[in-house]
This record gives C-alpha cells, structure tokens and sequence, in this order.
C-alpha cells in the first residue's frame, strides 16, 4: 500500500474510533491518531531533508486533472515541524479537556477535527495541484474554526470563530482568483503550470500574481493588517488549540508564501523590500499591541504577530539576496527565517500551554488578578519563564538563535547594498528588530512578574495548585527541545540545508554553518557557564551565612503599617510610563469611576487597549454598512402587497436588462452600417 494510502486509512480509522468511544478514549485514540500520522508523514520528510525527494499521485477528474503528493525538502520542513506540535499539543489537550469530560457529542466533534486539522495541513504541505490545494485549505480553515468554538455556550467565543471563518475565506477568495489565473494561462491546475505562467505573461503580471499569493496567505499568518481575526480566534480556543494554531496553522501561511517564491520567478528586489516593509510593520505593532493587553492569551496571541513579522524580515532578507544576485545572503535570509519557524512554534505553545494551566487553576485569564503563583504552581512558573526568555531572543535559548541569523542577514545587507535606498532599508529594519525584542522583554517582564510573582492580588474560588506529570510532560519536552536548539544550533541548521538549496535554486554555501553557527554556540555556552558561575557565587554565599547568627525583624514598610496587595505594580501601572509615549500610536480606551459623595461607591480605573486597524477596517465598514441597511428598513414594512410588486419588478428587471442590451446592440451595429 502507498503511502498516500497508509495516511488516509490511519485518518479515517483514529475518526471512526473517536465517534464510537467513550469520552475516556476518544482522547486516547487521539493521542494514537497522532502519532500515527505523524510517523507516516514523517518517514519520508526525513528522507526528503537527506535529499530523496518523495513524489507520488492519482489520475485524478477531468476537471482536476492529474493531482501529484510531492513531499521536497521545504514540504517536509513544515511536516516535521507541524507533527512535533501536534504531538504536544495532543499530549497537552488530552490532559486540558478532562475538565469537559460531559459534554461527549462536543468531544467527539473536536477530536475528530483535530485529526481533520492534522491531516489537511500536512496534504497542504505536499499537494501540487491547486484544486487540491484548496480543498485541504478548506478542510483546514473548517476544522479549525469548530475547535475555537469549543466553547461554543460563549457569544464571545462564537463571536470570534465567525470573524476567523470570515477572514480566512476572504483569503480563500484570494487564494481562488490566483490559482484561476493561472490555469486559464496555462490550461492546468497542476503548480507546474505557475511556471508556464512565468515564461508567457509580463514581469508586472508575475508581480500582481504573487502579491495575490502573498495577501491570500497573510491572512492566515497575521501579517498587519491582515491579522485582526488572530487576536479573538486565540484567547477563545482552548489552549491546545491556541498553541497548535499559533505554533503552525498560521505558519502554514508562510509556507504558501516561500513555496510561491520559489515557483514564481518575480522580480525579488521589489517583492523583498514589500515583504521586509511590512514585517518590521507587522513585528512593531504586534509587539506594541501585547504590551498593554491585560488578557493573558491576547497577550500572547498578538506575540504571535509580532514573530510573524520576524519571520518575514528573514524571508525579505533572503528575497533581497535573491535580487541582488547574492546567494549568501538570501541563504542567510530564508535561514533565519525558516528556522524561526521551528523556533516561534516551540516556545509560543509553550507559553499557551502555561497559560492554559494558569487558567484551568484560577479560571480567569486577566493579569489584573494574578500574582504570587509561582508558590503554587512552580513548575508552569519555571517553563513559562523558559518560554519567556526564548521568545525574546536571549540566549542561550532557540528564539536568540535564529534571530542572531537574521541581525547576521541585515549586517550583510548593509554591506552588500549597492544604494543609499536599500542601506537606509536595512538599517530601519535592523532598527526595527531591535525595537521587537527591546519591548518584547519589556512585556514578558510584565506578564511573568505579574502573573507569577508578588502577592495574590484575587481570592479565588478554590486556591490555585500545580498539575500533574501527564499534564507537565509535553511542556518539558517543548522546553528540552528550546534548550537544544539554543546549545546546539549547528545541527538544525545543517537540516536546512537541502531546504535553502531549494529555495535559493542552487548549492548552498558551505561558509553559512561556520558563520551561522559558530559564534551562536559559543555565546550560548558562555551564557550557561555564567548561569551556573551565578549559581556557584549564590550557594557560597548561603553556605557562609548559615553560619552566622541570624537575627530575625519586620521589615520596613516604607510607612505602610498594614502592606495590601494593592500596593504592587499592576499590569496597567507597570506599562504606564510606555502607554505614555506610544500614546500617539495605540487607541487607549479607559474607564474611571472617581470617589464621589459622602457614601461613595468603589473607585475604579481599567484600561483597554482598541486595534486601530480593526477600528479602522472592520469596525467602521460594518458601522456604515448598518447604517445603510437602516436606511432601507422602510422596503421591509410588513404589507404583502408590497413584497408581490417587489418580485414582480425583479421579473421586469431580469427579463428587461437582456431586452434593453439587445436594444443597444442592434443600434451600434445599425449606426456601423451607416457609417
């Protein structure tokens, strides 16, 4: 039996089984559909990243034509990166959804959408054939809207899935009229006919092709400001859900780009400087936007954006290298970017995994309640931090490895720039870069201390208590593999090799280990030597000074005679000095309620942080669109006779539009006549 074979009775198999069981094994047939489709997937992505290409296919309808399964070493990339974090992800959920073990016809659903999920990201990966394509993109965006409206009793919750629905769809239509193109130019709808568009049609044709691609696929990555449906889908999935969406869903939409890339030879200067421009864009706002978010998983979901943005400073780097003809660079480029692929996966389901502990402890996601958990629940509080450290770029974690690569790609750009332009284009985006990971350590500052450190700020219901080993074991191995990643760099890079010969169409240079890598593992091993040298200082300490006499006193207040928890730094009053200065740039909304009166009510103060490009593109469209639909309320008046005249003029309308063109026509062919 093919391969191709083997994968669908596996999927077809784990699905029937998920609708039989009982709610206990439904989870447990998940967990082993997993794995199986991972095994089966990941046989021959293996054997593609050694270099033996796997291809196979069917005869396909006539409409679709013949449809070929190609797994090359950038299809395979992205396979083994979504199995891995599938995998946790299925680990984790089994443990996370036992809070819902009675609502079995959901869990049912859910599972079996998981797989769906599973399965069409992995046939997106290798399908070349665009009706194929699309059909797995369907399949994927439908079963990843019914596991963000797992908790479906929300209207928050719907609300959210229903804008994602909506958004993915406009990039499907997008997605639809390039692919169309295409095949009325080449006659095919297999990907080899996107190279039979490039030989036939103009260098500004191939330019609007791809920048079709590139809008459809940005929808599903979170470019800005093709990103307002990432904020509400996150926070309202459960959080293996979250995790496997911002670990690889939107990820798929940088496959689709670099695939297109490599299939479209476009002119790679002006897609390069497109591409970079808007991911610093993209990069800057998201990180902006975390910065003042009080929800936890909001937080987190617009940190999804902002690596989205680092991703595509790598993949312009590269397209820009490309451009210029210079192959080191665009290796260095597509490098850094596709390894913070795997990287952003890692620790940004890492860190939705911690979430969603803190969640399930304490039922709220506000930061504005938490404080002090890291007595009760030490281990998330150690692997969020991990999590934490990586995605700012500090070493010796991964997230520092690949954007090392990437700082690298834009050093060398400002080299390899034949003008002032392009210098200055390199110089903000390395700015830029700069900025990211500044005011990413500055958020995670605030969301670790707030959450986990300090004193409770909330009573809660029941007191918050760490989970156990099945619940923390798919978070160690996320977090043993950052660690490797960050020590021991040169091993993942060398697996991108076949990749970035793929993508920059040629042998790869053999000086972008050394040059990638070397400097990399060293500063990561001197951070660890100076880790445990800080340790070694901090134990001879405390071995001198038990010791000594001790005398114990309170500590001085600083006036305060009976400390509250309100005397901490809140999430709000943490960032109050930045909400000052990027006033100008966020949409603050706030709520007061002063102290009023001899009998005053509880004072109050909150703040919520608007997205202008949601404000601007969705919010204010649909306010005029409402407001033009109330204008013509008065066609719906209640009066039967006025519904019949309303059918009878569409008739009229139908039946005297041909009519009148007809009329047209034989008057212009009469005038030809005369004339």
């Amino acid at each position: 039996m093919s391969f191709i074979g083997i994968y669908l009775l596996t999927l077809l198999a784990a699905m029937l089984l998920v609708g039989l069981l009982k709610p206990s094994g439904k989870s447990v047939v998940a967990v082993c559909g997993t794995l199986a489709l991972s095994v089966v997937s990941s046989v021959p992505a293996v054997g593609a990243l050694m270099g033996q290409t796997f291809a196979s296919g069917f005869a396909g309808s006539f409409f679709t034509g013949p449809v070929r399964v190609v797994i090359d070493p950038l299809a395979a990339w992205f396979i083994l990166v979504i199995n891995f974090t599938m995998i946790t992800s299925v680990l984790y959920g089994r443990q996370y959804m036992q809070a819902y073990a009675d609502r079995r016809s959901a869990l049912s659903l859910h599972w079996m959408c998981y797989l769906l999920v599973h399965a069409a990201l992995t046939t997106i990966c290798t399908m070349q054939n665009s009706i194929g394509f699309l059909v797995a993109w369907e399949l994927m965006a439908f079963s990843s809207f019914v596991l963000v409206i797992f908790e479906g009793d929300k209207v928050s919750t719907i609300r959210a899935g229903v804008n994602y629905l909506i958004q993915s769809h406009i990039g499907v239509a997008l997605l639809t009229v390039a692919f169309v193109w295409v095949a009325m130019v080449s006659g095919t709808y297999d990907f080899s006919g996107i190279g039979q568009f490039v030989a036939t049609q103009s260098k500004a044709a191939c330019f609007g092709l791809m920048m079709l691609f590139f809008i459809g696929f940005a929808f599903k990555a979170g470019f800005v400001p093709f990103h307002t449906w990432l904020p509400h889908a996150h926070p309202a999935a459960p959080s293996h859900v979250s995790g496997m969406m911002s670990g690889v869903l939107i990820k798929i939409g940088i496959y689709g780009i670099v695939r297109m890339l490599i299939l479209i030879n476009v002119n790679y200067l002006a897609v390069g400087y497109f591409i970079l421009a808007i991911s610093v864009v993209t990069g800057v706002y998201g990180v902006m936007m975390a910065i003042v978010q009080h929800n936890l998983k909001k937080l987190l979901a617009y940190h999804s954006v902002e690596n989205i943005g680092i991703i595509g400073i790598g993949i312009g780097i590269g397209c820009l290298g490309l451009g210029y003809g210079n192959q080191l660079l665009a290796i260095i480029g597509f490098a850094g970017g596709l390894l913070h692929v795997l990287n952003h996966s890692l620790f940004k389901s890492l860190l939705f995994y911690g979430a969603g502990n803190v969640y399930q402890a304490t039922h709220t996601m506000d930061i504005e309640h938490f404080g002090g958990l890291i007595k009760k629940m030490p281990q998330t509080a150690w692997l969020f931090l991990l999590a934490s450290l990586a995605i700012c770029g500090l070493p010796p974690f991964n997230g520092f490895v690949s954007e090392f690569i990437i700082y690298n790609g834009l050093f060398g750009g400002i080299n390899a720039s034949l003008s002032t332009a392009s210098v200055l284009m390199f110089v903000a985006a390395m700015a830029g870069l700069a900025l990211i990971g500044g005011l990413a350590i500055m958020c995670f500052t605030k969301a670790f201390g707030i959450v986990f450190l300090g004193e409770p700020r909330h009573n809660f219901h029941s007191q918050p208590a760490e989970f156990g080993f099945a619940r923390l074991l798919p978070m160690y191995l996320v977090g043993l593999l950052i660690v490797a990643v960050g020590l021991f760099p040169q091993y993942f890079v060398s697996a991108l090799q076949t990749v970035l010969a793929q993508t920059v169409g040629g042998a790869t240079h053999q000086s972008v280990l050394p040059l990638c890598c070397g400097a990399m593992k060293w500063i990561s091993w001197y951070m660890i030597g100076f880790v445990i040298l800080v340790a070694l200082v901090y134990g001879l300490r405390s071995l001198c000074a038990s010791r000594l006499p001790k005398a114990e006193g309170d500590t001085w207040g600083c006036g305060y005679l009976a400390p509250t928890p309100k005397i901490q730094y809140t999430a709000s009053s943490f960032v109050r000095s930045y909400r000052r200065l990027a006033k100008p740039l966020l949409n603050i909304r706030k709520r007061a309620v002063d102290v009023e009166g001899v009998f005053p009510s509880p004072a109050s103060y909150s703040t919520e942080a608007l997205d202008h490009t949601e404000t601007g593109l969705i919010h204010r469209p649909l306010r005029f669109f409402r407001l033009m639909l109330n204008k013509l309320s008065f066609l719906q008046n209640g009066r039967l006779q006025n519904y019949i005249l309303y059918g009878l003029l569409f008739i009229v309308v139908v039946l005297g539009v041909p009519f009148i063109c007809h009329i047209i026509r034989v008057f212009i062919n009469y005038l030809n006549t005369l004339l």
